[in-house]
């Protein structure tokens, strides 16, 4: 995959804005710095790769925001092998930011299209998630539990069957809310029956669909 120093030079800009936005985390920024998102662009909307905003990408789907990116991982807490499970693969931009940071990810995705372009991907880029094509609302209980759950679609609610498979200590990440707007929320399981909750301000996601298409 081509990474000229004209992409480098773009990248590490978008990492000292990004820094400039408050995400403190040397290690996500680190990632972000490493990781080629022109490569999860199509060719035709390479010029855009390196701007802070979100784009779409294919199934009426979007590539997230870079800040909004940040901001979720940084929320995560990933530590090197931490079993992490991702709710909507997407382009896989984001599940090659926490590869890069070390963690285990396993991947779901509804749309087969999606799911196969990258796989593709990501696999060229030498990077190996588990991918699941199937429904984030049902999550991975064959590999449960995961140290941290990450949703990177609008939910109007967490699903308990996500909640079950997060260890206790764990922290699921999760936009909620109903279509449009919804609040940035953290959820730390504390115990088997208990969970604490933080919220980070409002952000913008496609919905949270159950199924897979």
């Amino acid at each position: 995959m081509e990474d000229s120093l004209r992409y480098k030079g773009m990248r590490k800009r978008l990492v000292d804005d990004i820094r400039l936005k408050g995400i403190k985390g040397e290690a996500v920024l680190e990632a972000m710095n490493r990781v080629l998102r022109h490569a999860f662009m199509d060719s035709g909307f390479i010029q855009f790769a390196y701007r802070d905003n979100a784009f779409p990408i294919a199934a009426g789907q979007t590539i997230s925001q870079p800040y909004t990116v940040a901001f979720q991982t940084e929320l995560l807490e990933v530590k090197e092998f931490h079993k992490v499970l991702e709710i909507g693969t997407g382009s896989g931009y984001q599940t090659a930011i926490l590869l890069e940071m070390g963690a285990r990810v396993y991947s779901i995705e509804r749309h087969k299209e999606l799911y196969q372009k990258a796989g593709d991907l990501l696999g060229k880029m030498g990077y190996h998630p588990h991918l699941f094509w199937g429904d984030g609302y049902l999550g991975k209980e064959s590999y449960a539990p995961f140290d941290s759950i990450l949703i990177t679609a609008g939910a109007p609610s967490i699903p308990e069957t996500l909640k079950n498979q997060l260890k206790v200590g764990g922290c699921l990440v999760a936009p909620i809310g109903e279509s449009g707007t919804q609040i940035m929320t953290r959820l730390w399981k504390v115990s088997e029956t208990k969970f604490e909750s933080e919220t980070f301000g409002y952000f913008s996601f496609v919905p949270f669909l159950k199924g897979k298409v």
